[in-house]
């Protein structure tokens, strides 16, 4: 805070007594360019970060950066939405080397981001999966001095040895977390990358935008009983229309339902994290509201419904439809009482997620929600909190009634 006493002190020297004999209409000049100056330089030293800098990062543990990172590996390339948020001009620039996730699971923002910053082909991808394996040949070549990695991906990196090597080579490694936890440990992440890179006043302008949003939604869904019933059935379709019903506990879609404050059933009957649930139990809880999730994979068994950029209300509504055929789907007490919806899949695990929490409290709570608008959200968060280039699509819907 050194810059704001000097110019504090500044601003006590220029005393009316001093300038008595000075024409008037010149200290009130001197005092308004003084307090600019107070409160530009207040600005800037309450959002900079001072290196060296210990953060605590999604598995608890501090992590302390020397300087401020210029050369980075990201561990799960769908985290370069999260950059976006921060280093808005070109969320690239700090990448030596990733998992381009995102040509995998959303190839048309992949696209748009590769149209406006074409720089980004030519970093290496080291094209693993999203469970955390990495390429350290590729990785230490690169010379890093930060891992930004999903805390999902920690028992992988450990068994990897990649943990262990990043510590050999003084290489920091900062978990976030978009899944475990996604809504107290999306903002936190964003927070706490803020800080890593010295973008805070960036971090904060979303995170108080997020948690405004959800309070918006908590506020409403709170005092609803009895609580919703609700099967959320994560990447549906995605090995064809026989396969089903693969779901989330307290993970992921499973946290964002229980997040609305609608009850989960996945977190009721599976024993671990995540796993299938027959169609038949499915039927027999008698969910209140029945939930897809897909994209547009690169699968030739893909039948999920395809969110996302360029894609039509027309063939949303034939996918819901198909998916409706599936053997024994009509007995589902939602589908047969018109409660199917379906939405962008990866928001499961997205820095944007409070758009799927929107969606969710407007499927879920029709009545409660008649005027919330989850695709202006989604606008409004690229246009003015990023800088990448904003697509047309459909990002959640109601299945047709016929």
């Amino acid at each position: 805070m050194l810059p704001m006493q000097l110019v504090i002190i500044t601003i006590q020297s220029l005393s009316p007594d001093k300038y008595a004999g000075a024409d008037v209409s010149f200290k009130p000049q001197l005092t308004t360019l003084a307090t600019l100056l107070a409160l530009s330089t207040a600005t800037f030293s309450a959002f900079a970060t001072s290196y060296p800098v210990t953060l605590t990062d999604s598995d608890g543990k501090q992590v302390t950066l020397q300087h401020e990172p210029q050369r980075v590996v990201l561990q799960d390339g769908r985290d370069i939405l999260t950059l976006a948020l921060l280093d808005r001009d070109d969320p690239f620039h700090r990448l030596v080397a990733w998992n381009n996730l995102l040509k995998k699971s959303d190839g048309p923002t992949w696209d748009l981001m590769a149209k406006k910053w074409p720089q980004a082909k030519n970093i290496i991808d080291m094209g693993f999966s999203d469970k955390g394996e990495v390429n350290l040949e590729s990785v230490v070549a690169e010379r890093p001095d930060l891992m930004i990695a999903q805390l999902r991906s920690k028992p992988s990196l450990t068994q990897g040895g990649v943990l262990e090597k990043m510590k050999q080579l003084g290489i920091p490694v900062l978990f976030i977390d978009t899944f475990e936890n996604p809504v107290v440990d999306t903002p936190k992440s964003i927070t706490t990358l803020g800080e890593a890179l010295n973008r805070e006043s960036e971090a904060k302008a979303y995170t108080d935008y997020y948690q405004q949003h959800y309070q918006a939604i908590v506020s409403k869904t709170k005092s609803i009983t009895p609580q919703p019933l609700v099967f959320i059935e994560a990447k549906a379709g995605l090995g064809g229309l026989e396969s089903c019903c693969f779901t989330h506990a307290h993970v992921g879609w499973g946290a964002m339902v229980e997040a609305v404050g609608a009850k989960n059933i996945g977190s009721g009957l599976l024993p671990g994290a995540t796993g299938d649930i027959s169609l038949e139990k499915v039927i027999a809880m008698k969910p209140d509201v029945y939930i897809v999730s897909g994209s547009q994979w690169a699968s030739k068994n893909n039948a999920a419904v395809p969110f996302g950029y360029n894609v039509t209300s027309a063939q949303v509504d034939r996918a819901f439809d198909q998916m409706k055929q599936r053997p024994g789907f009509s007995q589902v007490s939602a589908i047969s009482n018109h409660r199917f919806y379906g939405l962008y899949h990866n928001f499961y695990n997205h820095p944007y997620n409070i758009v799927g929490l929107e969606y969710l409290a407007k499927f879920i709570y029709p009545q409660q929600f008649t005027e919330l608008d989850p695709a202006n959200t989604w606008k409004e968060i690229v246009t003015r909190f990023t800088k990448v280039p904003l697509g047309e699509g459909v990002l959640g819907a109601q299945a047709p009634a016929t």
